[in-house]
């Protein structure tokens, strides 16, 4: 009984080791090594921006700024978040029911952080809001 639970552990352990040395794969690259709806989205909405890093993790991509912004893209180039510290979430990005839900509720205050997953949004605003939308756009929750 105690040999086994020992195999189990040290299996354990290697598992969790061999976790943890493929976390850090992450690697340099090219915008133009992006997918191309990776390279059309900043090409489009973050023209002018300089590329401070580039590089391709397990499975995403992620592009940060000078100015410290930073994309996040599944595989495939889709945008998984958006952090914009100094500017605002371009407005292109940002779906239509919640741009209008935050100019109602949040009259001039700048999107900062847009994120998404299969899910639900969730929106931080520059005055420590968030708020979190369904698939459907619906309000599930606000942390002020």
């Amino acid at each position: 009984m105690k040999t086994t639970m020992k195999k189990w552990m040290l299996t354990l352990v290697c598992l969790l080791f061999i976790g943890t040395a493929n976390a850090g794969n992450d690697k340099p690259i090219r915008l133009r090594q992006m997918p191309v709806a990776a390279q059309q989205l900043i090409k489009k909405n973050f023209n002018g921006r300089r590329v401070a890093l580039a590089k391709a993790e397990s499975k995403s991509y992620e592009v940060v700024f000078t100015n410290g912004d930073k994309v996040e893209f599944d595989r495939d180039g889709r945008w998984k978040e958006i952090s914009c510290k100094q500017s605002s979430v371009p407005p292109a990005l940002v779906p239509a029911a919640i741009s209008r839900y935050v100019k109602s509720h949040y009259a001039g205050r700048r999107i900062v952080k847009l994120e998404r997953d299969r899910k639900e949004f969730e929106v931080n605003l520059d005055n420590g809001v968030e708020i979190t939308f369904n698939k459907n756009f619906q309000v599930t929750d606000i942390d002020l």
